[in-house]
């Protein structure tokens, strides 16, 4: 069958397979050109491993220092003629490079804010994997459902205090207006944290302990962002910035905890990562603007990085194999550091002031947002032959 892109709105509801293969494929060998990774992980555990920065850990990991990897996904096969999700076809590639490369890599499929995945992995670090050196907190969901109380909560984007109108843009269209967001209440506010604040990346830090799984000196990190001026009242100054806030209090607390856990002695980071084309963003109002914005900027001054960029170079020169991990005064990891610099935002908010539907293609990085978008879910991805027949034995 021929596979074609049909996007509704922040989605695509089609997944090309071969592309997403030869996407996992391409990233293996970005990693792959710069060498190994000095004094880099041996066994890691991803939570979140499907796609994303989630994927470029656990390539980065294997690819760049022969790590054992062990990924945590929550993806649906495909069934009744419809094709997989992206990370399903993902997650098919990295366990296939892997093994021709001779690596150990296991794909859990379940939800791993359950207590049945946790146990799971548990199991499966004890019998064929051992203590891991590092584990990454990279979990995107709009909804968990907490084990010790049934109940299923629902994380929410809104403003706090005030509401707001700003700027977004329907990527699609390129019809750039006005949005408008209402502030949450103290319920919303709540219920967000407990999906993406930092209980449930506690949790699992606290029953690899309990079992001997953490390794002496192991790792420990959860992905987070804090964006621009432009995006704070939405997303820093509102329901997921909050939720962001408790994440990091959080690593605080499991950064103390590792510290004095006899035999382990290890430490805990959040990493603040740049803005980039996900399934995640995508769906956030501003969002998609602003990432279009920055990656014209960021191409033109040379230090645009995508995912896989972002993560290397968050491995080779800020955790592993360096005298100290730098960190930022609430101490953060900052791989946002080239997004954040004055002269790349200041370049942006001047072209804010000035976009409009009318001028978006001129003004923006329009076409790579969609390029990246597409490449998501398979299309666009370089060396891949679209007018082909995929075979059924590829879906």
């Amino acid at each position: 069958m021929i596979i074609e892109p049909r996007v509704r709105g922040f989605l695509c509801t089609t997944t090309h397979p071969i592309g997403c293969a030869r996407n996992v494929r391409q990233q293996i060998d970005y990693v792959q050109s710069h060498g190994p990774i000095a004094k880099g992980p041996k066994q890691a555990l991803i939570l979140g491993c499907s796609a994303g920065f989630g994927l470029a850990t656990r390539i980065t990991a294997a690819f760049g220092s022969k790590a054992k990897t062990l990924g945590v996904a929550f993806e649906r096969p495909a069934e009744r003629g419809r094709q997989a999700s992206p990370g399903w076809y993902n997650s098919q590639a990295f366990d296939a490079e892997a093994q021709k490369a001779g690596l150990y890599a296991k794909t859990i499929m379940g939800d791993a804010f359950s207590d049945a995945v946790k146990n799971e992995v548990y199991q499966t670090l004890t019998d064929e994997v051992g203590p891991i050196d590092l584990l990454v907190y990279s979990l995107a969901s709009p909804r968990r459902t907490r084990p010790q109380d049934g109940i299923t909560y629902k994380s929410t984007l809104k403003t706090i205090g005030q509401p707001h109108t700003g700027k977004t843009l329907e990527f699609n269209t390129g019809v750039v207006s006005l949005y408008s967001l209402e502030p949450a209440n103290e319920e919303e506010i709540a219920h967000t944290a407990m999906v993406m604040g930092g209980e449930d990346w506690s949790m699992w830090v606290d029953g690899l302990l309990e079992r001997g799984l953490l390794a002496p000196g192991a790792t420990v990190v959860a992905y987070s962002y804090i964006g621009p001026v432009i995006t704070q009242t939405i997303y820093r100054n509102g329901t997921i910035g909050r939720a962001k806030d408790h994440l990091e209090r959080t690593a605080k607390e499991i950064d103390a905890k590792l510290a004095a856990a006899p035999g382990v002695q290890g430490r805990a980071f959040v990493s603040v990562n740049k803005a980039l084309v996900t399934q995640a963003s995508s769906a956030i109002p501003y969002m998609p603007l602003y990432i279009s914005l920055l990656y014209k900027v960021m191409k033109e001054k040379k230090c645009h990085e995508g995912c896989i960029e972002q993560i290397d170079r968050l491995f080779r020169d800020k955790l592993f194999g360096v005298s100290e991990v730098p960190v930022d005064a609430e101490g953060r990891i900052r791989v946002d550091d080239w997004e954040m610099r004055p002269d790349v935002q200041s370049a942006v908010e001047a072209l804010w002031e000035k976009v409009t539907t009318e001028n978006v293609a001129e003004l923006s990085d329009l076409e790579g947002y969609r390029g990246e978008f597409l490449k998501l879910y398979g299309f666009k991805v370089e060396g891949v032959d679209y007018a082909a027949d995929v075979p059924e034995s590829a879906l």
